[in-house]
Protein backbone atom coordinates (compact mmCIF):
# COMPACT_ATOMS: atom_id res chain seq x y z
CA UNK A 1 0.00 0.00 0.00
CA UNK A 2 1.00 3.63 -0.69
CA UNK A 3 2.14 6.29 1.61
CA UNK A 4 -0.62 8.37 -0.23
CA UNK A 5 -3.27 5.68 0.11
CA UNK A 6 -2.31 5.19 4.08
CA UNK A 7 -2.21 9.60 4.67
CA UNK A 8 -6.05 9.28 2.87
CA UNK A 9 -7.23 6.33 5.00
CA UNK A 10 -6.28 8.16 8.07
CA UNK A 11 -7.97 11.46 7.27
CA UNK A 12 -11.41 9.41 5.89
CA UNK A 13 -10.97 7.39 9.64
CA UNK A 14 -11.16 10.79 11.31
CA UNK A 15 -13.01 12.47 9.45
CA UNK A 16 -15.81 9.85 10.06
CA UNK A 17 -15.23 9.49 13.53
CA UNK A 18 -15.58 13.19 14.14
CA UNK A 19 -18.57 12.64 12.51
CA UNK A 20 -19.64 9.82 14.93
CA UNK A 21 -18.89 12.16 17.67
CA UNK A 22 -21.13 15.10 16.11
CA UNK A 23 -24.06 12.72 15.85
CA UNK A 24 -24.57 10.38 17.91
CA UNK A 25 -25.98 6.47 17.11
CA UNK A 26 -29.73 6.16 17.43
CA UNK A 27 -30.71 4.18 20.07
CA UNK A 28 -34.20 3.23 21.10
CA UNK A 29 -35.98 6.04 23.31
CA UNK A 30 -36.45 5.12 26.85
CA UNK A 31 -38.93 3.35 28.20
CA UNK A 32 -40.19 6.80 29.78
CA UNK A 33 -40.84 8.65 27.16
CA UNK A 34 -42.49 6.05 25.31
CA UNK A 35 -44.96 5.37 28.53
CA UNK A 36 -45.76 8.82 28.64
CA UNK A 37 -46.41 9.13 25.00
CA UNK A 38 -49.10 6.35 25.13
CA UNK A 39 -50.68 7.96 28.45
CA UNK A 40 -51.34 11.43 25.99
CA UNK A 41 -51.92 9.78 22.57
CA UNK A 42 -54.93 11.16 20.53
CA UNK A 43 -56.39 7.63 21.03
CA UNK A 44 -57.19 8.13 24.43
CA UNK A 45 -60.38 9.74 25.24
CA UNK A 46 -60.04 13.44 26.92
CA UNK A 47 -61.44 12.26 29.57
CA UNK A 48 -58.57 9.18 30.31
CA UNK A 49 -56.31 11.65 29.61
CA UNK A 50 -57.23 14.07 32.31
CA UNK A 51 -56.78 11.56 35.10
CA UNK A 52 -53.19 11.24 34.31
CA UNK A 53 -52.45 13.44 37.09
CA UNK A 54 -53.91 11.18 39.50
CA UNK A 55 -52.74 8.11 38.22
CA UNK A 56 -49.30 9.00 37.38
CA UNK A 57 -49.33 5.73 34.41
CA UNK A 58 -45.49 5.92 33.05
CA UNK A 59 -44.34 6.40 36.58
CA UNK A 60 -46.32 3.67 37.88
CA UNK A 61 -45.31 1.20 35.28
CA UNK A 62 -41.68 2.16 35.74
CA UNK A 63 -41.93 1.67 39.15
CA UNK A 64 -42.89 -1.60 38.32
CA UNK A 65 -40.04 -2.23 36.14
CA UNK A 66 -42.07 -2.67 33.28
CA UNK A 67 -40.05 -3.47 29.72
CA UNK A 68 -41.44 -3.88 26.65
CA UNK A 69 -40.41 -7.78 25.84
CA UNK A 70 -42.60 -8.38 28.54
CA UNK A 71 -45.39 -11.19 29.37
CA UNK A 72 -48.13 -8.64 31.15
CA UNK A 73 -51.28 -9.87 32.45
CA UNK A 74 -53.66 -6.95 33.59
CA UNK A 75 -56.57 -7.79 35.63
CA UNK A 76 -59.93 -6.46 35.81
CA UNK A 77 -59.11 -3.38 32.86
CA UNK A 78 -62.67 -2.45 33.31
CA UNK A 79 -63.09 0.07 30.37
CA UNK A 80 -59.05 -0.18 28.83
CA UNK A 81 -57.79 2.71 31.00
CA UNK A 82 -54.24 1.14 31.57
CA UNK A 83 -55.02 -0.89 28.60
CA UNK A 84 -54.87 1.82 25.83
CA UNK A 85 -50.97 1.98 27.37
CA UNK A 86 -49.71 -1.39 27.76
CA UNK A 87 -51.05 -2.73 24.75
CA UNK A 88 -49.18 -0.77 21.78
CA UNK A 89 -46.18 -0.85 24.56
CA UNK A 90 -46.05 -4.61 24.56
CA UNK A 91 -47.23 -5.58 21.29
CA UNK A 92 -44.26 -5.69 19.28
CA UNK A 93 -41.70 -8.11 21.66
CA UNK A 94 -44.42 -9.14 24.18
CA UNK A 95 -47.65 -10.05 25.01
CA UNK A 96 -50.48 -8.42 26.51
CA UNK A 97 -52.99 -10.96 28.48
CA UNK A 98 -56.67 -9.01 30.15
CA UNK A 99 -58.09 -10.84 32.87
CA UNK A 100 -61.59 -9.88 31.77
CA UNK A 101 -64.91 -9.69 34.24
CA UNK A 102 -66.95 -12.95 33.96
CA UNK A 103 -68.47 -13.10 30.55
CA UNK A 104 -72.76 -13.23 30.90
CA UNK A 105 -73.86 -16.62 29.66
CA UNK A 106 -77.32 -15.65 31.27
CA UNK A 107 -76.44 -17.05 34.69
CA UNK A 108 -75.59 -13.30 36.02
CA UNK A 109 -78.35 -12.20 38.74
CA UNK A 110 -76.26 -9.13 40.16
CA UNK A 111 -76.46 -5.77 38.65
CA UNK A 112 -72.73 -5.05 39.19
CA UNK A 113 -71.46 -8.06 37.93
CA UNK A 114 -73.86 -7.60 34.40
CA UNK A 115 -72.62 -4.21 34.30
CA UNK A 116 -69.14 -5.00 34.22
CA UNK A 117 -69.49 -8.49 31.90
CA UNK A 118 -70.94 -5.64 29.58
CA UNK A 119 -67.91 -3.12 29.91
CA UNK A 120 -65.56 -6.12 28.97
CA UNK A 121 -67.16 -7.13 25.90
CA UNK A 122 -66.99 -3.57 25.04
CA UNK A 123 -63.77 -3.54 25.52
CA UNK A 124 -62.59 -6.85 23.62
CA UNK A 125 -64.43 -5.73 20.78
CA UNK A 126 -62.77 -1.82 21.00
CA UNK A 127 -59.60 -3.96 21.26
CA UNK A 128 -60.11 -5.66 17.92
CA UNK A 129 -61.34 -3.14 15.58
CA UNK A 130 -58.43 -0.91 16.68
CA UNK A 131 -56.04 -3.81 16.49
CA UNK A 132 -53.35 -1.49 14.21
CA UNK A 133 -53.01 0.40 17.55
CA UNK A 134 -53.59 -2.04 20.55
CA UNK A 135 -51.67 -5.49 18.49
CA UNK A 136 -52.80 -9.02 19.27
CA UNK A 137 -54.47 -8.93 23.03
CA UNK A 138 -55.24 -12.34 24.77
CA UNK A 139 -58.48 -12.74 27.09
CA UNK A 140 -59.09 -14.43 29.80
CA UNK A 141 -61.95 -14.18 32.60
CA UNK A 142 -61.13 -13.70 36.18
CA UNK A 143 -63.81 -14.92 38.49
CA UNK A 144 -62.19 -13.92 41.95
CA UNK A 145 -60.65 -16.63 43.05
CA UNK A 146 -60.33 -18.54 39.77
CA UNK A 147 -58.96 -17.66 36.48
CA UNK A 148 -60.49 -19.29 33.67
CA UNK A 149 -58.65 -20.59 32.25
CA UNK A 150 -56.40 -21.50 34.94
CA UNK A 151 -53.10 -19.72 34.43
CA UNK A 152 -49.39 -21.52 35.51
CA UNK A 153 -46.28 -19.42 35.34
CA UNK A 154 -47.18 -17.62 32.29
CA UNK A 155 -46.71 -14.11 32.82
CA UNK A 156 -43.33 -11.96 34.01
CA UNK A 157 -46.12 -9.20 35.32
CA UNK A 158 -49.35 -9.30 36.88
CA UNK A 159 -51.16 -5.69 37.14
CA UNK A 160 -54.13 -5.00 39.32
CA UNK A 161 -55.44 -1.41 39.84
CA UNK A 162 -57.85 -0.53 42.68
CA UNK A 163 -59.28 -4.48 42.46
CA UNK A 164 -58.24 -5.79 45.61
CA UNK A 165 -60.97 -4.03 47.81
CA UNK A 166 -63.75 -5.78 45.38
CA UNK A 167 -61.84 -8.77 46.15
CA UNK A 168 -61.75 -8.59 50.15
CA UNK A 169 -65.71 -7.66 50.16
CA UNK A 170 -66.37 -10.76 48.83
CA UNK A 171 -64.17 -12.68 50.78
CA UNK A 172 -61.57 -13.83 47.84
CA UNK A 173 -58.49 -11.17 48.63
CA UNK A 174 -56.32 -14.14 49.42
CA UNK A 175 -57.88 -16.62 47.04
CA UNK A 176 -57.58 -14.33 44.39
CA UNK A 177 -53.81 -13.35 45.19
CA UNK A 178 -53.19 -17.35 45.40
CA UNK A 179 -54.10 -17.76 41.88
CA UNK A 180 -52.03 -14.70 41.05
CA UNK A 181 -49.07 -16.13 42.83
CA UNK A 182 -49.58 -19.47 40.40
CA UNK A 183 -49.78 -17.04 37.22
CA UNK A 184 -46.56 -15.53 37.74
CA UNK A 185 -43.34 -17.12 36.65
CA UNK A 186 -40.85 -17.43 39.30
CA UNK A 187 -39.28 -14.40 40.09
CA UNK A 188 -42.11 -12.27 38.35
CA UNK A 189 -43.70 -9.23 39.62
CA UNK A 190 -47.27 -8.26 41.16
CA UNK A 191 -47.96 -4.39 40.72
CA UNK A 192 -50.70 -3.31 42.84
CA UNK A 193 -52.38 -0.25 43.03
CA UNK A 194 -55.56 0.24 45.73
CA UNK A 195 -57.65 2.42 47.81
CA UNK A 196 -55.54 3.38 51.12
CA UNK A 197 -57.08 3.49 54.64
CA UNK A 198 -56.39 5.72 57.41
CA UNK A 199 -54.13 4.38 59.59
CA UNK A 200 -54.96 4.66 63.15
CA UNK A 201 -51.99 2.90 64.77
CA UNK A 202 -49.48 0.17 64.17
CA UNK A 203 -52.10 -2.29 64.67
CA UNK A 204 -55.65 -0.53 63.71
CA UNK A 205 -57.19 1.63 60.64
CA UNK A 206 -60.13 2.94 59.88
CA UNK A 207 -61.16 1.68 56.29
CA UNK A 208 -64.71 3.13 54.81
CA UNK A 209 -66.21 1.92 51.56
CA UNK A 210 -63.66 0.87 48.75
CA UNK A 211 -60.54 1.69 50.89
CA UNK A 212 -58.20 -1.09 52.21
CA UNK A 213 -55.25 -0.94 54.96
CA UNK A 214 -51.71 -1.41 53.55
CA UNK A 215 -50.39 -3.53 56.06
CA UNK A 216 -53.48 -5.71 55.45
CA UNK A 217 -53.27 -6.07 51.76
CA UNK A 218 -49.62 -7.01 52.24
CA UNK A 219 -50.30 -9.70 54.95
CA UNK A 220 -52.73 -11.24 52.48
CA UNK A 221 -49.88 -11.15 49.72
CA UNK A 222 -47.02 -12.20 51.74
CA UNK A 223 -49.47 -15.23 53.37
CA UNK A 224 -49.94 -16.00 49.01
CA UNK A 225 -46.24 -16.62 49.00
CA UNK A 226 -45.06 -12.81 47.25
CA UNK A 227 -42.38 -10.67 49.03
CA UNK A 228 -42.57 -7.19 49.17
CA UNK A 229 -39.84 -5.53 47.50
CA UNK A 230 -40.98 -2.09 47.21
CA UNK A 231 -43.72 0.74 47.70
CA UNK A 232 -44.04 4.61 46.31
CA UNK A 233 -46.18 7.32 47.00
CA UNK A 234 -46.04 7.88 43.33
CA UNK A 235 -50.19 7.79 43.96
CA UNK A 236 -50.95 9.47 46.90
CA UNK A 237 -52.96 12.12 47.85
CA UNK A 238 -53.00 13.40 51.48
CA UNK A 239 -55.73 15.68 50.52
CA UNK A 240 -58.02 12.36 51.01
CA UNK A 241 -59.37 12.38 54.39
CA UNK A 242 -61.34 9.20 53.57
CA UNK A 243 -64.41 9.93 55.57
CA UNK A 244 -67.14 10.61 53.21
CA UNK A 245 -70.65 9.10 53.44
CA UNK A 246 -69.84 6.74 50.31
CA UNK A 247 -66.29 5.84 50.99
CA UNK A 248 -63.91 6.30 47.88
CA UNK A 249 -66.56 6.65 45.45
CA UNK A 250 -67.67 10.07 46.68
CA UNK A 251 -64.58 11.20 45.13
CA UNK A 252 -63.91 11.18 41.39
CA UNK A 253 -64.12 9.67 39.18
CA UNK A 254 -67.44 8.22 40.54
CA UNK A 255 -68.81 11.34 42.36
CA UNK A 256 -71.62 9.09 44.03
CA UNK A 257 -73.04 11.72 45.87
CA UNK A 258 -73.99 13.57 42.82
CA UNK A 259 -74.29 17.24 43.41
CA UNK A 260 -73.31 17.03 47.11
CA UNK A 261 -70.15 19.05 47.61
CA UNK A 262 -69.73 18.15 44.18
CA UNK A 263 -66.93 21.07 44.22
CA UNK A 264 -65.02 19.88 47.21
CA UNK A 265 -64.78 16.14 46.13
CA UNK A 266 -63.71 17.44 42.59
CA UNK A 267 -60.90 19.36 44.58
CA UNK A 268 -59.57 16.82 46.94
CA UNK A 269 -58.95 14.36 43.60
CA UNK A 270 -58.98 10.50 43.56
CA UNK A 271 -58.52 8.82 46.17
CA UNK A 272 -54.83 8.31 48.22
CA UNK A 273 -53.45 4.75 46.79
CA UNK A 274 -50.83 2.35 47.86
CA UNK A 275 -48.46 1.54 45.37
CA UNK A 276 -46.71 -2.02 45.80
CA UNK A 277 -44.26 -4.10 44.02
CA UNK A 278 -43.98 -7.54 44.85
CA UNK A 279 -42.40 -10.42 43.19
CA UNK A 280 -42.84 -14.31 43.51
CA UNK A 281 -39.43 -15.79 44.81
CA UNK A 282 -37.51 -18.28 42.59
CA UNK A 283 -37.40 -20.81 44.74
Amino acid sequence: MSIITTRKTVIFSLFFAGLTWLCPPVVAEEPKLVLQQLADADQRSKEHKLRNKYRNPAETLLFFGIQPQMSVLEIWPGHGWYTEILAPFLKDQGNLTLAQFRHNDGSLKDERSIFWARVSERLTQRVAEQSDYFGEVTNIELDPPRFSPPQQEQFDMVLTFRNAHIWNESGHLYGTLQSIFQALKPGGVLGMVEHRSARLSDISSSAVEGYLDEAYVIQAAEQAGFELVASSEINANPADTKNYPKGVYALPPTLAMGQYNKAQYIAIGESDRMTLKFIKPLE
